[in-house]
């Protein structure tokens, strides 16, 4: 058989069996070697100037290449960013200058970049040439020949596996194996065990506060304070990545030096371009490199989960990214609102790929949450394509919406619901969309209402204030939901005793809805409601019920007198009226109420149980000591039974109660009653609260002999 070539080509003829390899290299540049620069320095971008609090991590690591000692594997597992690769450096470091090793580094963060590195190391550790010719080209085990002059090493060693994010690269070439001549530490982001047999796994996290502030200090030493550093750090999640890179942009400004203080305003300015601003002092790294620049180097994790066939792990943390860097109840997840997002039947497995990745992890906080890093979280926000944000913000307002009733009723404490307040926040920031942005806040002002409802103010006032601040930028300030909002915010302010604050709020609230839509809106009588709540308190009786008589004659006509709203404003009148008036009152029916609340509404319905209470303070007025004694005990017995003995509301029956069972000639044990009714107020309103006052003041008149019942003052 003939044969020819042309140009570089050549022609081989044998009469048996040849091997032949031929590289062919085109262009004018000369080819590349295949394998690294080097295996005796670590290949990373700028390496720590100090590594801040990995004490306790570095003892333990450096405890296995003591003298004598051998065999061990380490692995270094966390979220990217996290400074796992800045452990082992520092560690590598270590191991060559105080304890004599061999220090050999390579890159696993690709099949190629490992083989070519290991091969390398075996080149390193004595290898001849054929032979690692013999591995290059398939005629050898590659892993085999590594590990044979590893084991047959004169000097001991630390291999180092970088970034081996994909450890099944490892396990399919048996790359990852131990010898008693030398240390093995690999660096990944997966976390699980399954990867890792007979490994010692060590979790790289963020940094302690104290040590977040340095690194930014060690990096730009002159831009302020160590206080200014600790709040910039808390800001960027103590992630060391994001700290290098914050410490690198302010070390690099010359002609405009920045402060920490000026930094921090730009963080605030606009969280969409947080990303950005971080990733800027990426130009003194390696800017070649995703995994130096926070807004890339979790997209390498994103396009692992497509090459995998996992995009729903991909829709999953681009979900979890609408919400905060705060534990996730895991039950949002598990709700088939889901299903527009990624479908619920994959939730699970999409969860474990990301738990795998260390891109959340599971915490419990009381109930059993995901949570995962501010700063990923808004990395992946930053870069989620603009065709599914509407998706995933309609999903994630539908799921939080699900998370707790339509119409929240009275109750005792649910750790639940402030678990979901820093969500619902974040949300409403994330939302760009007008008619989501309404959704998503009018769910915020439902969870207030939920908060306020248990007893917990301070949290329903926190939540309604915020919510509407961030609603009133995206919504404007007379938008119906951000009224409604500020309305929720006037009522806590009230129960929290501060009176003054809570009538100007409501005052300015109910008049812009008065004025917008009409004094018999919904909206405009529930803080007309509230707003006579103020005015009684404040001794301002006259007003208030002429207020409330408004919201009666209001709710009826646009609720309907079976309406509980409209019950409730009834109910609100046995409170107000004197004693002379409440007989009159609807020609003698108001003192009935209660018994038409039984029929309307079922005997235990919160309205009812309140009607009763109202009505108890009624009879109290009209000297009525034994039938109110009755009333008021049965009342303090369900609210207790309901609500628990610290629920504002059972305090209020039980100081009732108190006055009764005092004019009913047991003055000590009203007394006994009031001292328990105070010293809960202490505890959960404070010594200073209007409601807490007031009830000190009636347990002096009952200790001190100066109390009369109705009727008797004179």
């Amino acid at each position: 058989m003939d044969g020819h070539a042309e140009d570089r080509g050549r022609v081989y003829q044998a009469s048996g069996d040849q091997h032949i390899s031929e590289h062919h290299h085109y262009g004018d540049e000369a080819a590349t070697p295949g394998g690294p620069d080097s295996v005796r320095r670590p290949a990373v971008g700028r390496p720590p100037v100090v590594l801040r609090d990995r004490v306790e991590v570095l003892d333990r690591l450096k405890a296995g290449v003591r003298a004598g000692r051998g065999g061990e594997a380490y692995v270094l597992y966390g979220m990217g960013g996290c400074g796992k690769t800045a452990v082992a450096y520092t560690f590598f470091q270590a191991a060559i200058n105080e304890c004599g090793r061999v220090g050999l580094w390579v890159s696993a963060s690709d099949r190629a970049s490992l083989r070519a590195g290991m091969l390398a190391v075996a080149a390193d550790r004595g290898a001849r040439d054929g032979e690692l010719l013999a591995a290059r080209n398939g005629l050898r085990a590659a892993s085999d020949l590594v590990w044979q002059y590893l084991d047959r090493s004169a000097e001991p060693w630390l291999l180092v596996l970088d970034n081996a994010d994909q450890p099944e690269i490892l396990r399919d070439g048996s790359w990852l194996r131990t010898s008693p001549k030398g240390t093995v530490v690999v660096t990944t982001r997966r976390s699980a065990a399954r990867w890792w047999p007979g490994a010692e796994l060590q979790h790289i996290g963020v940094l302690p506060s104290e040590d977040a502030a340095r690194v930014l200090r060690d990096l730009a030493p002159h831009s302020g304070t160590q206080e200014e550093a600790e709040r910039i750090a808390e800001r960027l999640g103590r992630l060391p990545l994001a700290l290098t890179l914050a410490g690198g942009f302010l070390s690099q400004q010359v002609l405009d030096p920045w402060t920490l203080e000026a930094y921090g305003r730009r963080l605030d300015e606009d969280e969409r371009e947080r990303v950005g601003l971080i990733d800027q002092g990426a130009d003194a790294l390696s800017p070649q490199d995703p995994r130096h620049m926070v807004g890339l180097t979790w997209q390498l994790t994103l396009d692992a989960f497509e090459a995998r066939g996992l995009p729903e792990a991909t829709a999953l943390l681009r979900l979890l990214a609408r919400f905060a860097p705060e534990p996730l109840p895991l039950v949002l997840l598990n709700r088939p609102e889901i299903d527009a997002a990624l479908p619920r039947a994959r939730c699970e497995a999409a969860l474990r790929a990301l738990l795998d990745q260390s891109l959340t992890e599971l915490v419990d906080v009381g109930a059993r949450c995901a949570q995962s890093h501010g700063v990923l979280l808004d990395s992946v926000a930053a870069a989620t394509p603009a065709a599914s944000v509407q998706v995933l913000d309609t999903t994630a307002v539908r799921l939080l919406d699900a998370a707790f009733p339509a119409l929240p009723d009275a109750g005792p404490h649910d750790p639940l619901l402030r678990l979901l307040v820093p969500h619902a926040l974040a949300l409403l920031r994330r939302v760009d969309d007008p008619p989501t942005s309404a959704d998503a806040l009018a769910v915020a002002t439902r969870l207030a209402v939920a908060l306020h409802r248990t007893g917990d103010y301070v949290s329903a006032w926190e939540t309604a204030r915020a919510a509407a601040d961030i609603g009133e930028r995206q919504l404007g300030a007379e938008h119906r939901s951000v009224l409604a909002t500020r309305s929720r915010a006037g009522r806590a302010l009230f129960r929290l005793g501060r009176y003054a604050e809570a009538e100007a709020l409501l005052e300015r609230v109910r008049a812009a809805q008065n004025h917008l839509f009409g004094a018999d809106d919904p909206d405009t009588l529930d803080s007309a409601h509230g707003l006579q709540l103020v005015l009684g308190n404040l001794g301002r009786r006259d007003d208030a019920l002429a207020l409330l008589r408004s919201v009666v004659a209001g709710r009826d006509m646009a609720l309907g007198p079976a309406h509980p709203l409209t019950l409730r404003s009834r109910s609100s009148l046995l409170v107000l009226l004197h004693a002379s008036e409440v007989v009159t009152e609807e020609d003698g029916a108001l003192l009935d109420l209660p018994s038409e609340c039984d029929h309307l509404l079922g005997p235990d319905h919160t309205v009812t149980l309140g009607a009763h209470h109202n009505r108890a303070w009624a009879l109290y007025l009209l000297c009525r000591f034994d039938e109110a004694d009755q009333e008021i005990r049965q009342v303090t017995e369900a609210y207790r039974r309901r609500f628990g003995p610290d629920y504002p509301t059972a305090l209020s029956a039980q100081q009732l109660l108190s006055r009764t069972r005092a004019a009913l000639g047991h003055v000590a044990a009203g007394a006994e009653l009031m001292t328990d009714v105070v010293a809960r107020r202490e505890h959960s309103l404070g010594p200073d609260h209007p409601f807490t006052v007031a009830g000190r003041e009636l347990l002096n008149a009952f200790t001190s002999g100066r109390w009369r019942p109705p009727g008797a003052e004179g």
